[in-house]
This record gives C-alpha cells, structure tokens and sequence, in this order.
C-alpha cells in the first residue's frame, strides 16, 4: 500500500509540474499566435462536419457522465476517486459532474469559443486521468470494468478522448496554424 500511497503522491507532484509548463507553453502559443497576423484566431476556425459531429457526441457523452454522477453512476464515480485526494469523494464526484456538465454545454453551444473548449476539455481528461489509473492499481471494479484486462484497456481510451476533444473543435488545426476547410 506504502508504494501506491507514493506512485500517486509522485504522480501527483509530475502532473502538477507538466500542468504548469503546459500553461506556460499555451500562453506562448496563443500569444505568439495573437501577434502573428497571418495566423488564424481561435474564433475563426473553421471545421469540418465530421469534427462538428464528433465535437457534439463529446458535448452529448459529457452530459450523459455528469448525469451518472449526480444519480445511478455515483457509486462507481466515487470508486474512481484516488484515495490520497484529501477531499470527500462524494464531493468530488459531484464537482467534476458540475464541470462535466458545464463543457458539455459549452461543446455543444459555445462553438465561437469551440477551440478554447476544447483545450479545457482536453486538460479536463488529463486531469481526471489519475482515477483510471487508481482503479487500474487498485483493482477496483466500477463501470462493469470487473478485471485487471478490462481496467488496463481503458486506460488507452484516455488518450483518444483527449486527441477528438483537440481535433473535433479545430484545436489542433489552430496550434498548426491553419484552417480547416
């Protein structure tokens, strides 16, 4: 237990690290992107509508998650709560439904904003990443997600979570510094 107790703790401090060099880096990016005239701005992306169809099933499962953690998926919700969080895992869940609500709608509705929703969408399930791994390490079965095979396979899902909250909102075309057409 001592050496989950610490792989989280160190974790933890690494992903704080990378969160701050991550902000540090996005502000000069998106200042660098101010600046430079001949590079789009994040409202005047334009993208496709296979990335719009793809940016409102996000919008819509974001909903459906924040549903499950204020009624049937709770439980399972609270189970993926590392224990070193100092905070009620109750509280938690309800928080990260309260913001999993509030991207949903701003997928779906914000589309002027869609590149920066996406970012923070994006940060979003880097954030909540720790959990997946928690309930891979510590074998907890929630989601139906009842083996160590079934816990390791979502743990790669993250990632693809991650690129379409990027692609879907014509972030990643923004940081290349193009349109989409």
């Amino acid at each position: 237990m001592e050496i989950t107790q610490r792989f989280y703790e160190n974790f933890a401090k690494g992903l704080l690290i990378i969160i701050v060099n991550l902000r540090g880096t996005l502000n000069k990016i998106i200042s660098f992107k101010i600046l430079n005239k001949s590079q789009p701005d994040m409202e005047n992306i334009k993208t496709t509508k296979t990335q719009n169809f793809f940016r409102i099933v996000l919008g819509i499962f974001m909903i459906t998650a924040a549903i499950g953690h204020f009624t049937f998926q709770r439980v399972d919700f609270q189970a993926q709560v590392p224990d070193w969080i100092p905070l009620d895992k109750d509280l938690i869940v309800i928080i990260s439904g309260i913001v999993e609500i509030a991207l949903g709608l701003s997928m779906l509705f914000l589309t002027r904003y869609k590149v920066k929703v996406g970012i923070v969408l994006a940060v979003f399930y880097v954030l909540v990443f720790p959990g997946n791994i928690a309930q891979y390490l510590n074998g907890t079965s929630a989601f139906g997600l009842d083996t160590d095979q079934s816990r390791l396979i979502r743990l790669f899902f993250q990632p693809v979570l991650i690129f379409l909250a990027l692609w879907s909102t014509g972030a990643i075309a923004y940081f290349r510094g193009s349109k989409v057409s």
